[in-house]
């Protein structure tokens, strides 16, 4: 079951033309439309299905800093200071708070891992500080366990996926971008080698650029024009409680589970480290891309085969731009969660907060994490298709760094200074030979 995103009233047709259109009405692409609207450009948003339906609605909600890549952490320092005046700007409540979140483990790998990131990240201005094994258990009060150590970002926060999405998607609107659900797109329409429009199951736009930002299914629509896009799926289960005691405000990870506190005065929970590796043909075809970043995620995954194979995101699929496409056969891509890992995260955290005890599962969904080998976005123009730009490859941290990431791609679009260096995320990195290094860190 999917969690309960707010309904959103949009076009139901499409305009002739435009300057750009969006493919994917998740976090990435709203935001982008709600940047580009606000710079003058006209802009088109087309979603298969509903707004924020898929991953941006059943992510854990952490807004953060800590454990980024250093690549990554100037877009996420970025993103946190767009997240802290938001609600302001658009005049809507997101479920922002600047709440902090704390890392506990008992393993002491992690604890050098974050002291390790520390000595990187302080200097360039993130306040993260380091915890005794005694000093967690004063951040973590009522917790009932013993820990080697931990972590403390106190700037970093908490936002509701499922109203955070649609407020900005309404504010985009506000600005003057159109949103069209239910609207797949079929093809890109060139002139010359040049983006010239996009082909829709509503029909055709013009316009000179075209945004992808299809979350999973983005590999898939630039595979169907000849562009490699690495991009594994990752299956994940998430799930949120019933109203109980303010164990947090913020958000916690714990080894085996992650906690974060709702507006609605329950938490939802994620398994920390835990993941279905769905075996697909194109999964198997970038095996190799992705070895390092399976080996340093084995311990937590799991293998299944089953209608991803056929249908999914990295599926062998064809079609034409006149006939139906995979994107409007699955409209919402809705896995089931794993109720033996709900099961599990259940115990783990009632036995972890005795005054948990009693609580019980409200609503569970599964998500397909879509993952780069070096688990860093592609925000970046293609060279080879003069108009054609990525915002895709999240692997898990698309919601947090949304805002930012939505802004640099609008400002790589309109040709405007960008806000942090591009380089890091640019996607020729896939298909030019550089060495992607190890995983970032999540």
């Amino acid at each position: 079951m999917s969690p309960p995103v707010q309904t959103l009233i949009t076009s139901e047709k499409i305009p002739a033309a435009t300057d750009v259109v969006i493919i994917g009405g998740g976090m990435a692409g709203i935001a982008a439309a709600w940047h580009l609207a606000r710079r003058g450009s006209a802009v088109v948003v087309v979603e298969k299905g509903a707004i924020a339906a898929e991953q941006s609605s059943r992510n854990w909600g952490w807004c953060r800093q800590q454990n980024r890549d250093p690549r990554e952490l100037p877009l996420a320092q970025h993103a946190l200071r767009l997240w802290g005046d938001l609600d302001a700007t658009i005049g809507e409540d997101t479920g922002f708070r600047r709440t902090g979140l704390v890392y506990a483990s008992n393993d002491p790998q992690d604890v050098a891992t974050w002291e390790n990131w520390g000595r990187i990240a302080r200097p360039m201005g993130v306040d993260t500080r380091m915890l005794s094994g005694s000093e967690v258990a004063k951040f973590l009060p009522g917790n009932n366990r013993s820990w080697q150590g931990g972590v403390y970002s106190p700037s970093d926060g908490r936002a509701e996926p499922e109203r955070a999405v649609p407020a900005l998607a309404r504010a985009a609107q506000r600005a003057g971008a159109v949103i069209v659900q239910n609207c797949a797109a079929r093809a890109l329409e060139t002139t010359g080698g040049s983006v010239s429009g996009l082909v829709t199951e509503q029909g055709l736009i013009r316009c000179s650029r075209v945004l992808v930002a299809g979350g999973a299914w983005s590999g898939m629509f630039l595979r169907h024009h000849g562009l490699t896009f690495l991009q594994a799926s990752v299956k994940s289960t998430s799930f949120y409680t019933t109203p109980a005691d303010a164990v947090t405000e913020g958000g916690i990870f714990m080894p085996e589970v992650t906690l974060r506190r709702r507006l609605d005065g329950g938490y939802t929970v994620g398994l920390s480290g835990q993941g279905q590796l769905q075996i697909t043909p194109y999964g198997l075809l970038q095996a190799r891309a992705f070895w390092r970043m399976f080996k340093s995620k084995r311990k937590g995954m799991t293998f299944g085969i089953g209608r991803q194979f056929f249908e999914g995101p990295e599926a062998l699929a064809r079609w034409s731009a006149d006939s139906v496409s995979p994107f409007e056969r699955t409209r919402v891509l809705d896995p089931p969660a794993d109720r033996v890992l709900v099961a599990r995260g259940l115990k783990t955290l009632q036995d972890a907060y005795p005054a948990l005890r009693g609580i019980r599962a409200a609503q569970s969904w599964g998500g397909m994490v879509d993952s780069t080998p070096d688990i860093i976005p592609v925000i970046s123009a293609v060279a080879a298709r003069p108009g054609l730009f990525i915002a895709s490859g999240f692997s898990g941290h698309g919601f947090g760094i949304g805002p930012a990431a939505g802004q640099l791609a609008a400002e790589l679009i309109r040709g405007d200074p960008p806000c942090v260096d591009p380089r890091p995320f640019r996607y020729e990195r896939m298909i030019d030979g550089t060495d992607l290094g190890n995983p970032g860190l999540l």
